[in-house]
């Protein structure tokens, strides 16, 4: 029986691109492993009423873990004007299958590297080496939302906040309603994460992006849990930043930072922000991991005008397989993997067309793997 069981989700798009360069490194990598092909995505939403299978989850609670490709996402009417037409008026709601695997299996931390490698021409500067922990589960990707707005739950927050009164003239069909929400151990635990990598690795900081000032209930909690955790890391330092803030000085002085840590949404926009930095979503990779199971992911999208055309940066997605090699413990295969991708990108030879080049994914897949 194959060490290792792991699921491949291509999903939609460029996705099936860069999951043929995914098989590329893993096949030259070769893992003790089983790789399962699986059901997610547009299509099967649109055929099934579900991006997200029963099937499929069942499978994964038989894996180890998942390597995941890219997914189509489309507002609420334009997802189901996609169904088929038998399907269609049933009150099918499309959701995230992304979304639903991070809380179906407490994906409750993601991890996002953003390293600038020497020679990439699309570096911001080429001394930056971030990582960012964004709490995966809760705050307004729970998907606690109403609309309209229910009277009765109106006349709760009408009774129990005073700021409800800036609506009163609004009527409730015209007012939505997305709640952030964030747990005392949500928050410890993303934190806690954060604490140790930096532990690990050796960052003298941690810095906490929130916004307590204005928000103050759930980012305040945010920032008082923090606190907690850091006081039993006394060797690490804890800088609270607010997220507006962050962001102008990612900008201006990215190079000052290491290890961040944020809830749910501005962990998602400063991630995207950070990738940007190192080369954009093409060299932007991610994990979904509980303390048992793993999704791993490339962050770009599934970009349909470019798919089965093998133009896109696979990079993204082969660092991606990095950061599992990694999780699984296979240490030595992660290095040997990040040092080839390293080695393609500062040559400069095999590129793709956002780095000024003119090849492949399945080029740059066949260069790294050739340079391992």
């Amino acid at each position: 029986m194959p060490k290792y069981r792991i699921a491949l989700m291509p999903g939609d798009g460029i996705g099936n691109d860069v999951m043929d360069a995914a098989k590329i490194v893993l096949d030259k990598v070769g893992l003790d492993a089983e790789y399962i092909p699986t059901d997610i995505g547009w299509e099967f939403w649109r055929q099934e009423g579900e991006a997200l299978p029963q099937r499929t989850v069942d499978l994964l609670k038989t894996c180890t873990c998942a390597l995941f490709g890219a997914i189509t996402s489309m507002p609420k009417e334009e997802a189901e004007a996609e169904l088929l037409p038998e399907l269609q008026g049933k009150g099918l709601v499309y959701r995230s299958p992304i979304v639903r695997l991070r809380q179906t299996f407490d994906l409750y931390m993601n991890l996002r590297p953003c390293k600038a490698y020497a020679g990439n021409p699309l570096n911001y500067r080429d001394d930056i080496d971030l990582v960012i922990f964004r709490e995966n589960t809760q705050d307004l990707y729970a998907g606690v939302e109403f609309h309209p707005l229910p009277e009765d739950l109106r006349a709760k927050l009408e009774e129990h906040s005073p700021n409800m009164k800036a609506f009163k003239g609004t009527a409730s069909e015209d007012i939505a309603v997305s709640c952030r929400i964030l747990t005392r151990e949500g928050c410890r635990r993303i934190v806690r994460a954060a604490f140790e990598y930096a532990k690990k690795f050796n960052y003298p900081t941690v810095t906490l992006v929130e916004k307590p000032n204005v928000i103050r209930e759930t980012s305040g909690l945010m920032v008082r849990e923090a606190r907690k955790v850091a006081a039993e890391y006394p060797g690490i330092e804890l800088w609270e930043t607010n997220v507006d803030a962050m962001a102008m000085w990612l900008v201006k002085n990215p190079q000052n930072y290491g290890v961040m840590v944020s809830s749910n949404m501005f962990g998602d926009i400063i991630s995207d922000l950070a990738a940007q930095l190192v080369g954009g979503l093409g060299f932007a990779s991610s994990g979904n991991m509980s303390d048992t199971f793993a999704v791993f992911e490339p962050t770009h999208g599934s970009a349909p005008k470019y798919a089965g055309q093998y133009k896109v940066n696979p990079m993204a997605m082969l660092l991606t397989v990095k950061l599992m090699l990694d999780w699984l413990g296979e240490f030595e295969s992660a290095k040997a993997l990040e040092t080839a991708i390293a080695a393609v990108i500062a040559e400069g030879k095999i590129r793709t067309y956002d780095m000024g080049g003119k090849n492949t994914t399945l080029d740059v897949a066949h260069a790294v793997a050739e340079k391992m």
